[in-house]
C-alpha cells in the first residue's frame, strides 16, 4: 500500500468524525500562517477545530507574495482580521542559504528557481520580518498580528514581541 493509499483509507475512517457542511468563513475569524513542517500539529497545538481558521502553510512560514494574496482573500472575502504566525525551532530553512539552495536545485534539474527560498538564520528575526510585511501591506485589514515560535522538542509555543 502506498502512502497515498493509506491516506485515502484514513479518509474513509475519518468520515465518522466529519463535522458536516460548515460555513466558508472561519468561525474564529483568524488566519494562521505557519511552516509546512510535519512536526507541527497546528489544530491541536492552537486549540482549533475544523472550520475555525484559515491555515496558510509554506516552507518556513515566511510571508511571501502568495501568502499576502491568500491573506487578502481571507480578509476581504471571508472576514478574517487576526493573523498569527507560527514558525518553529530546527527549521529546514535555517540549514541553507538562498544561493546554496538555488545551486542545489539547478544541479539536480538544470533549472535555477526564479524565486528565493527565503532562508534565515534567526527564527525570531524572521517572525518579526513576517509581521512587518503584513503590517506594511496596504491592502490588508489585519486588526491583530502576532508571531510565535513553536519548540519542536518540547511542544511549547512562545510569543515573539
Amino acid at each position: 500500500m502506498t502512502e497515498i493509499d493509506r491516506m485515502l483509507a484514513a479518509n474513509e475512517a475519518w468520515l465518522g468524525e466529519f463535522p458536516g457542511d460548515l460555513p466558508t468563513a472561519p468561525a474564529r475569524a483568524v488566519a494562521v500562517v505557519a511552516c509546512m513542517d510535519s512536526r507541527m500539529p497546528l489544530f491541536g497545538m492552537l486549540g482549533l477545530g475544523v472550520g475555525d481558521a484559515h491555515v496558510i502553510r509554506n516552507a518556513g512560514g515566511v510571508v511571501t507574495d502568495d501568502t499576502l494574496r491568500s491573506l487578502a482573500i481571507s480578509q476581504h472575502l471571508l472576514g478574517t482580521r487576526a493573523v498569527v504566525l507560527v514558525h518553529h525551532t530546527d527549521c529546514g530553512l535555517q540549514k541553507s542559504t538562498d544561493a546554496d539552495f538555488a545551486d542545489l536545485v539547478e544541479r539536480a534539474t538544470g533549472h535555477r528557481p526564479p524565486w528565493p527560498a527565503r532562508t534565515f538564520t534567526d527564527v525570531d528575526a524572521d517572525v518579526r520580518e513576517s509581521m512587518r510585511r503584513i503590517r506594511e501591506t496596504p491592502y490588508l485589514l489585519s486588526g491583530e498580528i502576532r508571531g510565535t515560535v513553536y519548540d519542536v522538542a518540547s511542544g511549547r509555543l512562545r510569543e515573539v514581541d
